[in-house]
């Protein structure tokens, strides 16, 4: 391949997820040329992790899936995968974005998605599509619905066998297979970075991640999920059926001593979906929410809400103070009752932590666009156009810009392209005079 090449677009989307890939089709189906730039080995973002969605509990993948197939066929579409952005900067009328293409030590051009390198690899390694619940091989294709449909080599835990060469029919692994540099020339960008969960690990108080049966929502996601790592819910520490489970709202969200003072928004709802599904799953189980506030926030949601708690579900109006590790795995929940009880506890066998969201990518160095005091992206008119960055051209979507449920993401990430191509239609109007 040449030295750094130039692919010419008309658009650049950064980051393949839900919204990304709204905003891609959007543009795409306008004619215009997009190359969507993900981080990832697939796209499909968090949303393909999910199990449903609510208020409607449809399947997550049912939605997400034909979207990700949508954009990698379509025709004005091109998807880089296992990218990422080195730098994002103007030139003239247009934006130079630098990439760099990780290694997959497969050849993409060669692979045909087959598996038979990982059906041979002898290595098993935690699987993170999977929580850490389950295993993988130390090559591997994500997950069964991934995009693209090509394997990749962990370097860290591959032990050079050559078992998955020999096994490969097409010839497809390349041990020596180097970083690729390149350049996206396009004129305008769409910025849908999504987010990240804080960890359990920066929760002294909830037991540093250390305490084997407390684990965060996405964990809990693939625990529900129909094709999660057990087909049911398990215990981590010993594959038994909780009989009690209890979520902690606000694990990192509006807490200043965790650096994240906002609501993050969708806590409350995804605990409360998790929650109707776990009494589907475990008719049997007592299932607490222990809440501060009961946020609520969009149509249909405080039904979702009340018929949670016909259902039978509790919520525990009470700010959880320590999480301790208890006899024959259960968890110790400290809280206080803000009904004038007073500090009190109570046993689960599992707890779920509502972490935070935060920023799944920071521009700092990469991009001339500013972050606003929560290290979201920067919008300069949240009510008049919420996805206008301070850089000329250059929008943004999704929770790129905070946190927000599904709805408002794809409907952002549809006002996203639509300023987009406004702007391309102003170029073009500006090169015709």
């Amino acid at each position: 391949m040449e030295s750094n090449p130039v692919l010419n677009v008309d658009a650049l989307v950064v980051g393949g997820g839900i919204a990304g890939l709204q905003a891609a089709i959007d543009l795409a189906d306008q004619n215009f040329k997009v190359a969507v730039v993900e981080k990832d080995a697939s796209i499909g973002g968090k949303m393909i992790r999910l199990s449903k969605v609510f208020p409607t509990l449809d399947c997550s993948s049912c939605i997400t899936t034909p979207k990700m197939a949508a954009a990698a066929h379509h025709e004005n579409i091109t998807i880089l995968t296992y990218c990422n952005l080195n730098s994002l900067k103007r030139d003239g009328n247009h934006l130079m974005a630098s990439i760099i293409q990780k290694p997959r030590y497969v050849d993409p051009e060669k692979c045909i998605g087959c598996r038979r390198c990982e059906y041979d690899c002898p290595v098993y390694v935690s699987d993170e599509e999977q929580g850490g619940f389950s295993a993988r091989k130390a090559v591997y294709i994500p997950f069964s619905n991934a995009i693209p449909q090509i394997a990749i080599v962990d370097t860290e835990h591959c032990m050079l066998c050559g078992k998955c060469e020999k096994a490969c029919p097409t010839s497809a692994i390349d041990y020596f297979q180097k970083p690729i540099y390149f350049t996206i020339k396009a004129k305008t960008a769409v910025l849908a970075t999504g987010f990240e969960l804080t960890t359990l690990e920066d929760k002294p108080q909830y037991g540093l991640g250390k305490i084997p049966n407390v684990i965060d929502a996405l964990q809990m996601e693939r625990l529900l999920a129909p094709h999660g790592p057990y087909n049911r819910v398990l215990r981590p520490l010993d594959g038994m059926e909780p009989d009690s489970v209890a979520y902690v709202q606000c694990a990192g969200s509006r807490d200043k001593s965790m650096g994240v003072s906002y609501c993050s928004r969708v806590c409350c709802m995804y605990a409360i979906k998790q929650a109707m599904l776990l009494s589907g799953s475990l008719p049997l189980a007592d299932i607490t929410i222990y809440y501060m506030d009961i946020r609520a926030f969009g149509k249909g949601y405080e039904q979702f809400y009340q018929n949670a708690k016909a259902m039978g579900i509790e919520f525990v109006k009470a700010k959880v103070a320590a999480l301790d590790a208890g006899e024959n795995g259960s968890v110790t929940v400290r809280y206080e009752a803000q009904d004038g009880v007073g500090v009190t506890m109570a046993n689960h066998d599992l707890v779920v932590l509502s972490l935070g969201m935060i920023p799944g990518w920071n521009p700092k160095g990469v991009c001339p666009v500013s972050s606003a005091s929560d290290k979201f992206i920067k919008t300069i008119q949240p009510k008049i156009s919420p996805t206008l960055t301070d850089m000329d051209g250059v929008f943004t979507a999704g929770a790129a810009a905070g946190p927000k449920d599904i709805v408002d993401t794809i409907t952002e990430a549809g006002a996203a392209a639509m300023e987009a191509s406004k702007y391309l239609i102003e170029l073009q109007k500006g090169h015709a005079a």
